[in-house]
C-alpha cells in the first residue's frame, strides 16, 4: 500500500491525534501519498450543529494546516488535500461553491445518512426495508453522477439485513452504474479493524463479478490507523477471493459543478 486518501482530523469531533502524528505514522509505514479527507462542513440552516463534521468556520484552518505540513514534509511524503463528503441534494451546490474558494483537490463520497443528517435515515442502523436500500443506491448514484467525486468510500456501509435476493438485485445495479462511471470503490480498513458490518462479503462478491475497480482506504481516525498491516492483509483476502481489480493510486476529479 503506497497511498491512503482517507484520513481524518480532530475537527470532526470523533477523531484523535494531531495532523503531524498522522503524517509521521504514514512515513513510518512506507506510504508515499497521504491524503487528508476530513468530514466536510455543511451549509446547514441556522441553529443546526453537526456532531460529526467540522464547522464551516473551521475549513480555512484545516486547509492551512494540511498545506503547511505538505510543505514541511515535501521530501518525505506527498500530502494531498481532500474532503469526505456526504451528498445531500439540498445543500450540495452551496457546499461545492463554498469549498471552491479553497485549494481542495478531491472529494470522496462517504454517505452516512439518507436525505440529510438532520432528520432522516442513518445508514449504520439495521434495516430490512427494501425502500431504504433503494434510496441508498439512488442517492449515491446521483452523487457520483455530479462528476465531483474521485472515489466511493465504504459503498457497502448500509446495514441491510433483509432479503439477500433484494440486496443482490439492488447492489448489482449500483455496482454496474459505478463501473460505467469509471469510479473506484473503497475497501474500508476501519470496518475491518473495528469488526463492523462492512466490508460486506455479499457486496464484494457482486463487485468482483461486475468487474469494479477498488482501492484501499484506512479511514483513519487515530494516527495508528493510517498504516494498518493486519487490516491490509484482510483487505487483500477480499481482493483475491473476489478477483477484484485493485489500484494503488487515483487520479483526482476536481470537485466543481458545470
Amino acid at each position: 500500500m503506497i497511498a491512503n486518501y482517507h484520513t481524518h482530523t480532530w475537527r470532526c469531533m470523533h477523531a484523535d491525534g494531531t495532523e503531524r502524528e498522522y503524517v509521521e505514522r504514514a512515513i513510518e509505514g512506507g506510504l508515499k501519498i497521504l491524503g487528508f479527507s476530513d468530514h466536510t462542513p455543511m451549509p446547514y440552516p441556522d441553529g443546526y450543529v453537526s456532531r460529526v463534521k467540522m464547522g464551516m468556520d473551521q475549513l480555512e484552518g484545516y486547509v492551512d494546516t494540511i498545506l503547511a505540513l505538505r510543505k514541511e514534509y515535501a521530501r518525505e511524503i506527498d500530502i494531498r488535500l481532500g474532503l469526505e463528503v456526504e451528498y445531500y441534494p439540498a445543500y450540495f451546490e452551496k457546499l461545492v461553491c463554498f469549498t471552491s474558494q479553497f485549494p481542495i483537490e478531491y472529494y470522496i463520497l462517504g454517505q452516512h445518512c439518507l436525505g440529510n443528517e438532520i432528520n432522516d435515515v442513518d445508514v449504520f442502523r439495521t434495516t430490512e426495508n427494501p425502500r431504504t436500500l433503494q434510496r441508498y443506491c439512488d442517492q449515491t448514484i446521483e452523487a457520483l453522477k455530479t462528476g465531483c467525486f474521485t472515489y466511493f468510500a465504504h459503498p457497502d456501509v448500509l446495514h441491510f439485513v433483509g432479503d439477500k435476493a433484494v440486496y443482490e438485485e439492488k447492489m448489482r445495479k449500483l455496482c454496474r452504474e459505478v463501473k460505467e462511471l469509471g469510479i473506484p470503490m473503497e475497501i474500508n480498513f476501519l470496518g475491518i479493524r473495528n469488526h463492523r458490518h462492512y466490508p460486506n462479503e455479499q457486496f464484494w462478491k457482486i463487485a468482483g463479478e461486475v468487474g469494479n475497480t477498488v482501492i484501499f482506504g484506512s479511514d483513519a481516525h487515530q494516527p495508528e490507523m493510517v498504516w494498518n498491516p493486519a487490516a491490509h492483509e484482510k483487505a487483500m483476502e477480499i481482493v483475491r477471493k473476489n478477483h477484484l481489480h485493485l489500484i494503488d493510486t487515483v487520479d483526482f476529479v476536481k470537485p466543481v459543478l458545470d
